[in-house]
């Protein structure tokens, strides 16, 4: 049972601290080669078709495509001129931070490290994890497949790792579905996703890393489906299913999505490549068996400039409902959303529009917001995000990697890398009509143990307001700000999210500081920015400053943020979730989201401390907040002495 706290405004308004002021002047067996294996509709065709189709999305003229083979493996020059992140030379996105290699490693202790693990994330015991993969629902259980080295806490050898849960919260450790034994996947068993099928069968589609480095795409499926854990799977003999066609680089195609059933009766699949380089593209294939595919003309979207896609998502939202849909469903009242990770900037992008069953192309609502160049499916440290359609509670869940801020010399010395963001689910923003909505899953909320409330805390301009919770570290806030002018109209210059919490203009920024310690030493603060322009708007950016977040050099530090509609009826609301090393921060019910990825080296344990912040120059803010101490969700290796 919860425990409830009140505070009321006058006991807070007096605790002021500190103005929040800039601190920054202060402070492999060979197998069967590729070319043995028919490429699947690579003609002439598909590349006229590909280029008239992209040229009519773009104004800018496009370079002669190349109609002759694809390059082989050897062709591709090296380059030793610096260091790559992991995993680029071997054809996937940068896995390390190289930029920190300079870096003097920060003193770091067993205890500090042990405090950096997640409480109620989901990550493994240990090593390395990256993409999630193939998440589904089945009798009675979610799954969790997720890319994973066994070896080590830096990429590489990648597996499928698996884990199942009841409520998408409390999750046991499976043995590993899926390593790499194959020609076709002795690389590399790299991302894919799982379909269900109208009889009931489960396929999974996955990227393999062939013996030569050839990205192919591969079929599996589980030995045996009355398992509810579905512990064994089986790779088709006849792998690999797709090969990459002419035009398309080898090490360039990946990641296919679940599929889905057209009005024809033919299932569909799109799979993420570039083309020229710089064109981020989309391909479709249809099957009847899922061994056999067409590829189809043309290609369901391409944006000129946004370079590699991968771990693309493709799925439909209601305009008017709160629930899910089915990867296959269209008609009235459906809009498809069509979703990239951007090799080249490491930002997962989204956008709604059509989908046209009868000719598979995907038409963007907004051009100016096109896949890769508007909005982004998180502004923070997040990447590969997947979702599924859960027909359990019919909804849709996202999952998405947290990414490393801190170098491979820490994650190795800790022994474990990355986490899972906690699912969410996925609905189309009735209100605004132009951008998803995303919410923490419902089952977080079992978790929630004391819950303290503060009623319209008055926070000053330039002050900082302590919050008496107790324990710190892990957390569920809701709060909801109301403003005051204190100055006449005014124009502020349109910097989205500054320099930071301590960049001021006139309405902001306000908002909650969170694992920060007593003398403000560390602190990550969770913002809103608005900003009036010069033609009478008035814009409203939601950010996280991880900039004064950690005192330890070797560490990324970022400002991340965007725009965020606050509509006329509505005050500025936020619910951050706390869970040590993990931030994440949904504003306006979930328009604008940020994961960060935080290492402090003070404010950790029971030094960590919740603040209210204003350093707005023209504004007195009304802060009304619930904060919840959150328990932990156990995460441990499934008994198999229990009882299903």
């Amino acid at each position: 049972m919860e425990a409830s706290t009140s505070h009321d405004a006058e006991e807070n308004s007096a605790a002021f601290y500190a103005p929040l002021l800039d601190h920054r002047e202060a402070l492999a067996t060979r197998g069967k080669p590729v070319n043995g294996f028919a490429v699947i509709s690579a003609s002439v065709i598909f590349l006229l078709s590909l280029v008239t189709l992209i040229f009519n999305q773009s104004q800018e003229p496009l370079p002669t495509p190349n109609k002759g083979p694809s390059p082989s493996p050897t062709s591709k020059p090296a380059s030793f001129s610096k260091a790559l992140p992991r995993g680029v030379a071997e054809g996937v996105s940068s896995k390390s931070n190289p930029s920190l290699l300079d870096e003097v490693s920060f003193n770091w202790t067993n205890a500090m490290f042990a405090w950096q693990r997640t409480a109620y994330h989901f990550q493994p015991e240990k090593n390395w994890m990256n993409d999630p993969d193939g998440p589904l629902y089945h009798k009675g259980w979610y799954h969790l497949f997720y890319q994973y080295n066994p070896d080590s806490a830096i990429w590489g050898n990648i597996t499928w790792g698996h884990a199942v849960s009841r409520d998408l919260i409390h999750w046991l450790y499976l043995p590993l579905a899926m390593v790499p034994d194959r020609w076709y996947d002795i690389n590399g068993v790299w991302t894919g996703s799982a379909t269900l099928l109208l009889d009931g069968q489960i396929v999974v589609l996955y990227t393999g890393s062939t013996n030569e480095s050839v990205q192919v795409q591969n079929l599996a499926y589980p030995a045996n489906l009355s398992d509810p854990l579905l512990i064994d799977w089986l790779k088709y003999p006849g792998n690999p299913v797709i090969v990459h066609p002419t035009g398309i680089e080898y090490d360039e195609f990946r990641d296919p999505t679940t599929a889905w059933l057209a009005p024809d009766g033919t299932w569909r699949i799109t799979i993420g490549s570039r083309f020229n380089s710089t064109i981020g593209i989309s391909l479709v294939y249809q099957t009847t068996n899922f061994t056999d595919y067409e590829l189809l003309d043309g290609v369901l979207h391409a944006v000129p400039g946004t370079g590699m896609w991968e771990c693309v998502d493709f799925y439909p939202v209601a305009i008017n409902g709160s629930v899910g849909l089915d990867t296959s469903a269209f008609g009235p009242g459906i809009k498809h959303v069509l979703k990239a990770s951007l090799d080249d900037t490491k930002v997962d992008h989204y956008a709604l529009g059509t989908y046209d069953p009868v000719t598979d192309k995907w038409t963007p609502d907004n051009p100016k917001e096109d896949v890769g160049i508007g909005l982004k499916v998180d502004y923070g440290r997040y990447y590969a995000s997947k979702t599924f359609f859960d027909q359990h509670k019919q909804r849709r869940v996202l999952w998405g990697w947290i990414n490393e801020t801190d170098s491979e010399t820490d994650d190795l010395e800790k022994g474990w890398a990355s986490v899972q963001t906690i699912p969410r689910t996925v609905l189309f923003d009735s209100k605004t009509g132009t951008r998803l909505l995303q919410w923490p899953v419902e089952e977080v909320e079992s978790l929630r143990l004391n819950s303290t409330v503060f009623k319209e805390v008055l926070v000053e301009p330039g002050s900082v307001v302590p919050l008496d919770i107790g324990t710190a570290t892990q957390l569920d806030i809701l709060a909801e700000f109301d403003i005051e002018s204190l100055v006449s109209n005014t124009t502020d210059e349109d910097s989205d999210c500054g320099d930071g919490a301590v960049d001021r203009s006139t309405f902001g920024p306000f908002g909650v500081l969170v694992i920060a310690d007593d003398s403000l030493s560390e602190l990550t603060p969770v913002y809103f920015r608005p900003v009036n322009t010069s033609d009478g708007s008035l814009k409203t950016y939601f950010c996280a400053d991880e900039t004064r977040s950690s005192k330890a050099s070797d560490v990324l530090k970022e400002v991340y943020g965007g725009k965020v509609p606050v509509l006329d009826d509505e005050n500025y609301k936020m619910r951050v979730l706390v869970d040590h090393s993990i931030v994440e921060s949904f504003s306006q019910g979930g328009r604008t989201v940020i994961t960060s990825r935080i290492y402090p080296t003070e404010a950790i344990y029971g030094a960590a401390r919740v603040f209210l912040f204003n350093n707005a120059t023209g504004v007195n803010v009304k802060a009304t907040l619930e904060i919840w101490e959150v328990n932990s969700a156990f995460i441990r290796p499934y008994s198999f002495e229990e009882t299903l």
